[in-house]
């Protein structure tokens, strides 16, 4: 397991993580009575959705031995070492609003993703 165990040194992390995805990640944590300390957010990327690629997410109460983990604000988040290849660069964000509101990756890697972003292509 590779580890960023810097809170605010987000250039040597494989992806970057905002004080809002942080925060909201974290109380969804909490909320679910895990450990932040140990457990965190799995990013990860799988075959599907209109542009071939999707994002996915979920918490696990540890990393995987072959993980990258860093830290940023408090959240722990892994990522697999093939769906790395892929996020490596991103930013994880939080977005709230009248018409929805959840987690949104922003990666520079992707060559177009579909018109609702949930899917990509690279």
């Amino acid at each position: 397991m590779s580890t960023d165990a810097s809170e605010g040194d987000a250039a040597a992390a494989p992806v970057t993580v905002t004080p809002d995805a942080a925060a909201e990640a974290v109380s969804l944590l909490e909320s679910e009575g895990m450990d932040t300390d140990v457990g965190g957010l799995r990013l990860f990327v799988q075959q599907g959705g209109c542009a071939g690629l999707s994002y996915g997410m979920r918490f696990d109460t540890e990393p995987e031995e072959d993980d990258r983990v860093t830290e940023q604000h408090g959240l722990r988040v892994f990522i697999d070492p093939s769906s790395l290849n892929y996020v490596g660069g991103s930013k994880l964000d939080y977005e709230s609003g009248l018409q929805a509101a959840g987690f949104h990756v922003e990666n520079p890697n992707i060559e177009s993703e579909c018109g609702c972003g949930e899917s990509f292509r690279t």
